[in-house]
């Protein structure tokens, strides 16, 4: 795992806040956006950071 402090945003689920180093997939949507999921270091889930 990297040390990257580069902030992702927050989980929905429980708040904690989300790095870079706890990225898993960034895709395109669609209709053209980008998409991430990660794994928030709080509760484990894999998320879509907020």
């Amino acid at each position: 795992m990297t040390t990257d402090t580069s902030l992702l945003g927050c989980c929905p689920n429980c708040g904690d806040r989300i790095t870079q180093a706890w990225s898993l997939v960034e895709y395109e949507t669609s209709d053209g956006e980008d998409g991430l999921w990660a794994e928030c270091p709080g509760c484990e889930d894999v998320v879509e950071p907020k």
